[in-house]
């Protein structure tokens, strides 16, 4: 297997793009990529492309082809891949996989999501199917409900607070507050969190991630060329990927997810490091409960001090890792196929100290961690990078 490096990326402002379309947000993210990499498309051997509902959000399928047309890149293949909120980054885990295996030498992977065309209530019984359908969302569980569930345990099990819970969305805004590519860009306070409607005991609206626009790209290329396109090419170290079943009912904790746990083990193994050796992590915080999970699950705090490590500053830019500092799904939002694309684009600019990071950058970062998650749980990828 070869070693792969990020030589490009791009991404559009998230948010509710009424003046966008599905497809001019991949060719904007994209042209965006290409330009960053110093390419102009001829290059490109073929691309992957994430994005979980498009056929019910917009009405298209055929994604690959489509993109392939308005990106101007025909005949080369572009294939779409789906795994729920996970998509882009099994998108970028398939590219990855192309580049290592000397299949193709230099691809690109987008992720995009076009969901703001359609009601809330529509929109969230489409998110609904990422769940089991037949078991929770036909019976009225919906994915607030089921976070909400495990918030409830781990508040029970552990002692965490809806403050320290809160404490993630307060961390996130001021991050995404100085991201100019976030929906979210201004401040909020514990007692705001606190105070917010409540969607599903204990989360409340300010709790949860939005309904989101939006489109990321990276391009990928083997080491031994990747300097011929960027001075500061972003290794990638390890990519791993974990199931788990789809049903809550059905798993063996309600207070961490074991998808996560695998995945998360297998690829520091892979990059033979250590949660202590990660400096920024882009973390899946779909709800803020999320966030307090995934930080224990991928060993970065013990079962269970999740919570009071966010709340006691210990996942801020200063920190001992700082976490989702693009803002997080919750501040910068969760265009679901794109956010895995997204997170990867965030580490490149943090471990380049790229301007784009100005106000947010966390000083010295040299390696990067993204967490991606699909449903509640179900599907988790762990890819770990490295800057030059």
């Amino acid at each position: 297997m070869r070693k792969v490096c990020v030589i490009g990326v791009g991404m559009t402002k998230f948010g509710e793009h009424w003046e966008h379309g599905f497809r001019e947000m991949v060719v904007e993210a994209g042209v965006r990529a290409l330009d960053d990499a110093n390419l102009h498309g001829e290059e490109l051997e073929a691309g992957f492309i994430g994005t979980m509902a498009s056929g019910r959000l917009i009405g298209q399928e055929h994604i690959g082809a489509l993109i392939a047309d308005y990106m101007g890149l025909n005949p080369i293949p572009i294939t779409r891949v789906e795994g729920a909120c996970a998509s882009g980054s099994l998108a970028f885990r398939q590219g990855y996989t192309a580049v290592a295996s000397g299949m193709h030498d230099i691809v690109v992977v987008g992720g995009v999501e076009k969901m703001t065309d359609l009601g809330v209530n529509e929109v969230s019984d489409i998110l609904g199917g990422a769940g089991d359908q037949e078991w929770e969302l036909f019976l009225g569980a919906t994915f607030p409900g089921l976070y909400a569930l495990m918030a409830k345990r781990h508040m029970l099990d552990y002692g965490t607070t809806e403050e320290m819970m809160a404490a993630a969305a307060v961390k996130n805004h001021k991050h995404g507050a100085k991201n100019k590519y976030a929906q979210y860009q201004n401040e909020i306070t514990i007692e705001q969190v606190l105070k917010s409607k409540m969607i599903a005991d204990p989360l409340k609206i300010l709790d949860c991630s939005p309904i989101t626009d939006g489109a990321a790209a990276v391009i990928l290329a083997p080491m031994d060329i990747a300097k011929k396109y960027t001075e500061k090419p972003i290794e990638i170290l390890a990519s791993a990927q974990a199931s788990d079943t789809i049903a809550l009912h059905s798993r063996e904790s309600l207070t961490g997810l074991r998808a996560t746990q695998v995945a998360a083990k297998k690829a520091f193994e892979t990059a033979k490091l250590q949660p202590k050796d990660i400096d920024v992590a882009e973390v899946h915080d779909c709800f803020t409960i999320a966030e307090l999970m995934a930080i224990e699950d991928l060993g970065f705090f013990k079962k269970g001090e999740g919570g009071k490590a966010t709340l006691d500053g210990r996942t801020a830019l200063d920190g001992e890792v700082a976490v989702n500092t693009s803002g997080g799904l919750k501040s910068c939002g969760h265009p679901v196929g794109a956010t895995g694309v997204k997170q990867i684009v965030e580490l490149a600019w943090q471990l380049r100290g790229d301007k784009e990071t100005e106000g947010r950058q966390r000083k010295d970062a040299k390696i990067g961690l993204a967490h991606n998650v699909g449903g509640s749980g179900a599907t988790a990828v762990v890819h770990i990078l490295k800057g030059a």
